[in-house]
């Protein structure tokens, strides 16, 4: 159902509304695959005052990694014939520790776009009043909730839009074994397996597509949390209900729990390289040389699997050291009844043997794979800113 929504600013005789504009359906991205979708359609109407109501589907907008997405904001303002070049649109990405981070910045016609977002935000230019932007080659720290604010003379007004991704939650600890991290090496462990600390939404909605697992791990916000759907003694007692369990906010230093990592869609592809002998680590890191990739990351696997829908019942070499498999369809002599990434825990590098998982990096797209050439940003006078081994699998998103 749609809301109204008007929040307009009065001061003397002028007023100035910001509307920000989102669906719980994907937003029209700009990759193929997601041309087939349909494009909000916002309609604004007048009332007998003269004031501008805006009708918008509440929710957020979704997209992948390496996709290019749209985070819509609109504005209005009267009187109509207000000076363009006096209008300032402001995006700033904002964290659950309510720290802000500048995105990108326009004053009429000049535009700057800040750190990590520079070749990768523009503004849409769809007509009069809007204030969304583009953002390309959609990486994995991007996701998150963003501030837009519009100015006007002394007059602003904010909204927010949620960027959210598809992708998949996964446990890991290191070969030293559980609860072995502080948050700072947590984050370092996900990074590492080409993924980022989950955060809770997306450790609850893993937990609510079958995540069972009963090891407490950092969250990017400093929490420490854990999903159970099936309630166990030794898991949180027998007797309490299923969920995430939450251990609240814990010292970033001292503290060492496992990790939750998020990773999405692969600019690439996994695969298990076909050989006639097992090998050791180092052999296994030759073999992916010399095929043209390199050993796959834990995340890697865990996209491959979500995305890819690799299906491979033989244990192989993943480049932290460690041994898995990921099966979609359960099979009896596959680990068990339910699909997921088997792990085998992290054997002796040099003596045992097994096979191993590769990736290549498509390298004949275009970044994020959207086939469009990036724009030049307009430059803009800088201004101030502000070891019991599991062969359970795990079900994710």
């Amino acid at each position: 159902m749609f809301s109204r929504q008007l929040r307009p600013l009065i001061f003397g005789e002028m007023s100035f509304a910001v509307f920000i504009l989102t669906s719980a359906l994907t937003v029209s991205s700009l990759t193929a695959d997601t041309e087939k979708g349909r494009r909000k359609v916002v309609h604004v109407l007048e009332d007998d005052t003269g004031a501008v109501i805006v009708q918008t589907a509440p929710g957020k907008v979704v997209t992948h990694r390496g996709g290019s997405i749209t985070l819509p904001c609109r504005f209005h303002h009267e009187p109509e014939n207000t000076d363009p070049a006096r209008i300032r649109i402001k995006w700033t990405k904002v964290t659950d520790a309510l720290q802000f981070e500048d995105v990108f910045v326009a004053l009429g016609r000049q535009q700057r776009v800040f750190g990590s977002y520079r070749g990768r935000v523009f503004l849409e230019q769809a007509g009069p009043g809007d204030a969304s932007v583009i953002i390309q080659n959609v990486t994995l720290e991007d996701y998150g909730r963003y501030e837009c604010e519009v100015t006007n003379d002394m007059e602003d007004d904010t909204g927010f839009v949620n960027l959210d991704l598809e992708g998949v939650v996964f446990p890991y600890y290191p070969r030293e074994g559980r609860y072995k991290l502080n948050y700072h090496q947590a984050e370092d462990a996900c990074k590492q397996q080409d993924a980022i600390l989950a955060s809770h939404s997306q450790l609850h909605k893993a937990w609510l597509e079958g995540l069972d697992w009963c090891n407490a791990g950092w969250l990017e916000d400093g929490s420490v949390q854990y999903p159970i759907s099936h309630p166990r003694d030794q898991c949180g007692r027998k007797d309490t209900p299923a969920g995430v369990r939450n251990y609240g906010y814990r010292h970033k230093e001292d503290e060492r729990y496992d990790a939750f990592c998020f990773t999405s869609k692969l600019n690439g592809k996994v695969y298990f390289l076909k050989r006639f002998k097992k090998v050791n680590y180092v052999e296994a890191m030759k073999a992916c040389i010399r095929d043209g990739s390199v050993v796959a990351k834990v995340g890697q696997l865990y996209a491959a699997w979500k995305f890819q829908l690799l299906d491979r019942c033989e244990a192989g070499w993943l480049e932290d050291g460690s041994i898995r498999y990921p099966i979609v369809n359960p099979r009896s002599r596959c680990g068990g009844s339910q699909p997921g990434v088997r792990h085998l825990g992290f054997p002796d590098k040099k003596f045992r043997l097994y096979g191993v998982y590769c990736f290549r990096e498509n390298k004949d797209e275009t970044a994020g794979g959207t086939g469009m050439t990036k724009r030049p940003a307009d430059s803009l006078t800088r201004r101030k800113s502000s070891n019991s081994i599991p062969m359970n699998a795990t079900r994710v998103i």
